[in-house]
């Protein structure tokens, strides 16, 4: 199959600069991925490699635009993040920021499970939970106060136009009764700017291998507040007990599992305020996911939505302190609804 026009743009770059030699054939077939880049299969002598190269207009219903820069950014948290634990991500084999693309070894599907498709079938094992809290823990706290990231990842504008605007800001508007409380977590999540924050941790974004998890995504990067992305992540663990009913113990069990672990890494740190922002931030996120810019694509039933839609607003208003408190509240709401 010849190569689309797109697909022949990335291989001219990376034949221009050098990386792959300019008489070898090679053949680039798109991926399905997020919403917010192209991700290509680049099929060398030596093997298949993947390009990601970032989108200056996401890919969805509403007009959603952020800088292609932040592939260069992506390609810095790596980095870091492979520093703090070897083989957390892909490792990156070729990066053109101009371009706003760089390279990574092909992940085969054999050896490493995407966490989304495995949660989807039901198997939700709460090691895989642990060892995704545990890592992400790991990431925050030994990159807390450290000056060097903090100067790196001065990404505070790209960071409000791709998450807190899209997510918090956004639904607030479509629910003018909490619109404060968005508003105020907006706020208070941009003023935090302690550790490197990836910024897209979901279950779509994390492999599963045979030596634990393996981060992608993380265009979002950010020096900022680490319970970001815990909420984001425990935040998925609440919506898939609206997409595999027989799961839901699983779920839940995977939701505990993966606070405690990341609760344990950080305790060193000695500060309860990020556990607490993180309960503070979950039901926003939560409700964001059904009504801001990016909405889970699993769950488009009315009643469904209308479930987190009666649920989220009472603890935007009266928030509590600790995530497994919404967890528990959450799947014996969902008992109640059966």
């Amino acid at each position: 199959m010849p190569n689309s026009p797109a697909g022949q743009e990335i291989i001219a770059v990376m034949k221009e600069r050098g990386w792959i030699p300019s008489s070898d054939t090679v053949t680039a077939a798109p991926l399905t991925g997020g919403v917010s880049s192209d991700i290509w299969l680049i099929d060398l002598p030596s093997g298949p490699v993947c390009v990601k190269r970032a989108l200056s207009k996401l890919k969805v219903k509403d007009d959603w635009f952020a800088p292609i820069s932040r592939n260069a950014f992506e390609v810095k948290w790596i980095q870091a993040a492979n520093a703090v634990i070897p083989n957390a991500a892909p490792d990156v084999l070729f990066h053109d920021a101009d371009a706003g693309l760089f390279v990574m070894p092909f992940l085969n599907p054999i050896d490493f499970s995407l966490w989304k498709s495995t949660l989807r079938d039901g198997d939700a094992r709460t090691e895989d939970a642990a060892s995704v809290g545990r890592y992400l823990g790991k990431i925050h706290t030994e990159t807390t106060n450290d000056p060097s990231i903090a100067k790196t990842f001065q990404t505070d504008e790209i960071f409000h136009a791709i998450r807190l605007e899209p997510y918090l800001l956004a639904t607030g508007v479509r629910h003018p009764n909490i619109n404060h409380r968005m508003i105020e977590l907006s706020e208070i999540t941009a003023a935090q700017h302690t550790a490197l924050v990836h910024g897209d941790v979901s279950p779509k974004n994390i492999l599963i291998g045979p030596d634990g998890p393996v981060f992608l995504d993380a265009e979002c990067a950010w020096y900022g507040d680490p319970a970001f992305d815990l909420a984001f992540c425990l935040n998925h663990l609440l919506l898939k007990g609206l997409w595999n009913r027989d799961a839901r113990d699983d779920y839940r069990a995977c939701f505990k599992a993966l606070c405690e672990s990341y609760a344990q890494e950080i305790s060193k740190l000695n500060d309860p305020t990020i556990i607490a922002r993180t309960a503070h931030l979950l039901p926003g996120l939560f409700l964001a996911r059904i009504d801001g810019k990016s909405p889970v694509e699993y769950i488009t039933d009315t009643a469904q939505q209308d479930l987190v839609h009666d649920f989220a607003p009472s603890f935007l208003t009266s928030p509590v302190n600790h995530p497994i408190d919404i967890c528990d509240a959450w799947y014996d709401n969902l008992k109640t609804n059966d």
